[in-house]
């Protein structure tokens, strides 16, 4: 009996530990499904409360929009209504200027009409003294109003004078610098030579700056000298000659002269040199030789500080390439990339945009009509009209545009020295015209047949007025007018 009784014992502890272990399984169990329902309650509850704050931005979004355009309308409303009411003031303001006149009329016609009839009861001699009087009175109202507006005129030209006084005061203590090179720095054997240049009371000096159009500077720099000028062609035939001269040891006026002469020669050689093998760098066939010269005088010219024959065979190369991507004419392309900006290299000879007066050279030199066309239009005036004109604008675009591939300081510098000898030449019986000294100076050389030594002094002071009214300039331009006489023979 013992036995049995242990046994049902253990059989109950059995059972009631199984049944414990299913319990806590069972709690285990609820306890797991009650997270993920509060879980998947929660995720529920946080999507519906994302999705309310979305609606609410949207709905705030679109109050805020509706503020503003209501905001908007309000000032517009406003902005009429201010419209209005200064309309309705210059009406009015008419209104009453139209009355004043008409009384001043009907007043006028009173006045004539007693006039009238008191001029019927004078003699011819009242008569006349009268009209006399009121015409003397006449004048001098006439005249004071005259003088007024020349005072009035005088005194806005003051003020205005005042301002560019004052403007040219703070521009010249300001750091003036150009940030390309615009001088040549020429090195010496001695500084005796320095001398030598100069000559007997500055006539070697005298004669190199008239024969070439630059500005020597000879300071205490040991054993070197400065050519300063804009025109890069002008210094670069200095240059030669002067290192010539220092070569050879002759200096005078009648070898200075011959020297340059040379040295002219050999700019342009070297011009033609540098233009052949620009076209024959591209491939281009059948050039006119005055064009390939033309363009070799772009290797001395630069537009701002890029130098133009490498711009216009950049340009050329460009053209070419995006021409065979686009399906044109990739021979056109080049050619007419490459003769984009011959107008740059003449100088006054021809007037207009360097554009239309590069188009002309080709046209004159015969180059294709289209090619014309192209470099007319490639700053956009005319607006092109083919796909070689849009290639070509695009490929000068892209040269331009490539970072440090120009600066606007050279660019606006050497336009307004650009502009003074243009405005010198431009006047009857000037021959040739040098700006100097940074713009400060511009030295004009006269026809001594066409123009007197009176005449040189009133073409001094037209040229100064001239200048003050068209050309930009900081300071003040001196304008020297040389007039000079040779007679040469031979002894035989």
């Amino acid at each position: 009996a013992r036995g049995s009784t242990r046994a049902a014992d253990d059989e109950a502890a059995r059972l009631r530990a199984a049944a414990a272990a299913e319990v806590e399984e069972i709690k285990k169990a609820a306890q797991v499904e009650g997270k993920e329902a509060a879980f998947k309650l929660k995720a529920e509850v946080e999507d519906e409360l994302r999705a309310r704050r979305a609606e609410l931005a949207r709905d705030q979004e679109e109050l805020s929009r509706k503020e503003r355009d209501l905001d908007r309308a309000r000032k517009d409303a406003e902005k009429r209504a201010a419209e209005l009411d200064k309309k309705e003031r210059s009406v009015d303001g008419r209104t009453r200027q139209a009355d004043a006149a008409l009384e001043k009329a009907e007043a006028a016609q009173a006045a004539a009409k007693q006039q009238l009839e008191e001029i019927a009861g004078l003699s011819a001699e009242q008569a006349r003294k009268r009209l006399e009087d009121e015409v003397r009175t006449q004048a001098q109202l006439a005249a004071a109003a005259e003088i007024k507006k020349i005072e009035e005129a005088a005194a806005e030209e003051a003020s205005a004078r005042a301002k560019t006084i004052v403007a040219t005061a703070i521009q010249r203590y300001a750091s003036e610098f150009v940030a390309e090179r615009t001088v040549s720095v020429i090195p010496l054997p001695s500084d005796d030579l320095k001398g030598r240049l100069i000559g007997r009371e500055g006539r070697n000096i005298r004669a190199l700056e008239a024969a070439t159009g630059i500005d020597l500077i000879i300071d205490d720099t040991a054993e070197s000298i400065t050519i300063s000028c804009f025109h890069p062609v002008r210094r670069e035939i200095a240059r030669l000659a002067i290192s010539a001269l220092v070569a050879d040891g002759r200096i005078h006026p009648t070898r200075i002269e011959e020297v340059v002469r040379k040295a002219e020669k050999e700019v342009d050689k070297a011009c033609k040199e540098a233009g052949e093998q620009a076209v024959f760098d591209l491939g281009l066939h059948r050039v006119h030789p005055e064009l390939v010269r033309l363009l070799g005088t772009l290797r001395f010219r630069s537009s701002h500080a890029q130098n133009l024959l490498a711009h216009s065979v950049e340009v050329g190369y460009l053209a070419g390439l995006m021409a065979a991507e686009v399906g044109a004419s990739v021979k056109l392309a080049r050619r007419a990339g490459l003769f984009h900006d011959l107008g740059k290299a003449v100088d006054h000879e021809q007037e207009g945009d360097h554009a239309e007066v590069g188009a002309a050279l080709v046209r004159k030199y015969g180059e294709s009509p289209k090619v014309a066309q192209a470099i007319a239009s490639h700053h956009g005036s005319p607006a092109p009209q083919s796909l070689l004109d849009h290639v070509v604008d695009a490929a000068n675009q892209l040269s331009a545009a490539r970072p440090g591939a120009r600066r606007e300081t050279l660019a606006s510098y050497i336009r307004r020295l650009d502009d003074l000898e243009a405005i010198c030449t431009g006047f009857e019986g000037v021959s040739r015209a040098f700006a100097l000294q940074a713009g400060r100076e511009v030295r004009v050389i006269v026809e001594n047949d066409r123009v007197d030594d009176a005449g040189a002094m009133v073409l001094s002071r037209q040229i100064a007025t001239k200048i003050e009214h068209e050309a930009s300039y900081p300071g003040q331009v001196r304008v020297v007018v040389v007039r000079e006489t040779r007679a040469s023979d031979y002894a035989r």
